[in-house]
């Protein structure tokens, strides 16, 4: 006797995910994600979160580990663990507060610095591929529109 599958729910097959807002903001994500991490991975032996974490902890826009948590939305042993590994390269050091010695400050090295310096021309020649064709209005009405949907979503933007 075979079993024979579960149909599919008609909202499933009708559904188009092509026209779908956040399918398509995910995969523009993981596009332009994958397209950094190839030159990072090449030009610098890390990854784009990593080369974005460095940047970020340079910036000071996040210095604890927390921060990057809340930043990039993933858990805290994933941070750890990313941290853990950016510590191993000499990239990062944990440094105690000197102002509260329960918080762990992150830190970038001088070879830390080195990569998240490059990082901005990197992330400018990814996202000029991607944006190959569009006219400055275009871009700029691009850049209104997804601050609005971060708005929407509770995030303050700059």
């Amino acid at each position: 006797m075979t079993n024979s599958p579960n149909p599919v729910p008609r909202v499933v097959c009708d559904f188009q995910l092509e026209e779908a807002v956040g399918y398509l903001l995910a995969r523009t994500k993981s596009n332009l994600s994958n397209l950094v991490t190839q030159r990072t991975m090449s030009e610098l032996g890390i990854t784009s979160t990593q080369g974005s974490m460095l940047f970020m902890i340079g910036t000071g826009r996040c210095q604890l580990a927390a921060d990057l948590a809340r930043h990039y939305g993933i858990d805290a042993s994933a941070v750890t663990r990313l941290i853990d590994r950016l510590e191993k390269r000499k990239l990062i050091s944990r440094v105690r507060s000197s102002e509260d010695r329960r918080a762990v400050r992150l830190e970038l090295t001088p070879e830390g610095y080195a990569i998240a310096a490059r990082m901005p021309e990197l992330f400018g020649e990814v996202t000029d591929k991607a944006l190959a064709g569009f006219t400055s209005e275009e871009v700029g009405f691009l850049k209104t529109m997804l601050r609005r949907i971060l708005a929407n979503t509770g995030e303050q933007c700059p």
